[in-house]
């Protein structure tokens, strides 16, 4: 072994040793699970946004039954069991019969109506959540065999922003908003169903983005494949 060669093993082998320390674990990091060799990078993307989205959902969920008890009240012994009971159903794609069978958008549509009787908050859970499984290629967890369709996922933004304004904008007979969401007063401010209605149409407009490229750079990333294929071993 050269001396050079001697020099340099230390100090790479101090090198991985010190990148290897620095690396740390985050809140977001998860095991690898046993289906992921089945997904591609693209619908690992998806199915991350999805997992988000639906988690900024339960806040906007809580945040709502918190200003609007009389809705939970409803049908349920607590805030805790009406959020559980929505889910379960929702999950499992399973028609609420309160809602005549209703889903997506026409769940959304159900609890803005005027003269919907039921929960409403639940109406706009179950609306909001099979429109994210919509986006997500109809499926909870995409594989190769799955995708992202744009155009479905814009759509779906788009009815996130409508579901966001209408928020604001429904009001009851006496102009009273049919809902308490956002709150900027005296008494403090509460912007959890903004911002998390926010993010949600930004994760699904970066989807719908990326599905749109995806075709597209499938022929750029083979043209420069077989470009630094055949010229590289000259470079090197």
């Amino acid at each position: 072994m050269s001396h050079r060669l001697k020099v340099l093993l230390p100090a790479a082998l101090s090198l991985a040793l010190a990148a290897c320390g620095a690396t740390r674990s985050t809140d977001r990091a998860e095991p690898y699970a046993n289906n992921e060799w089945l997904q591609s990078g693209a619908n690992r993307v998806a199915n991350l946004a999805l997992r988000d989205n639906l988690e900024s959902i339960r806040r906007v969920q809580t945040s709502l039954y918190r200003r609007n008890p009389r809705e939970w009240r409803k049908w349920a012994a607590s805030q805790e069991d009406a959020a559980k009971r929505v889910w379960s159903q929702a999950m499992a794609d399973t028609p609420a019969p309160w809602l005549n069978g209703a889903t997506g958008i026409d769940a959304v549509r159900a609890g803005f109506d005027m003269n919907f009787q039921g929960d409403r908050i639940a109406a706009l859970v179950m609306g909001w959540v099979s429109m994210l499984k919509q986006a997500n290629g109809n499926t909870w967890s995409q594989t190769m065999l799955d995708g992202v369709d744009a155009e479905n996922a814009f759509r779906v933004a788009r009815n996130m922003e409508v579901s966001l304004w209408l928020l604001y904008a429904r009001r009851d007979a006496k102009d009273q908003p049919i809902l308490l969401s956002t709150e900027i007063s005296d008494q403090g401010r509460n912007l959890v169903v903004d911002r998390e209605l926010s993010k949600v149409v930004a994760r699904l407009d970066l989807l719908a983005a990326q599905a749109d490229e995806k075709y597209r750079r499938a022929a750029l990333d083979f043209s420069q494949n077989w470009v630094m294929g055949s010229v590289a071993p000259f470079l090197q």
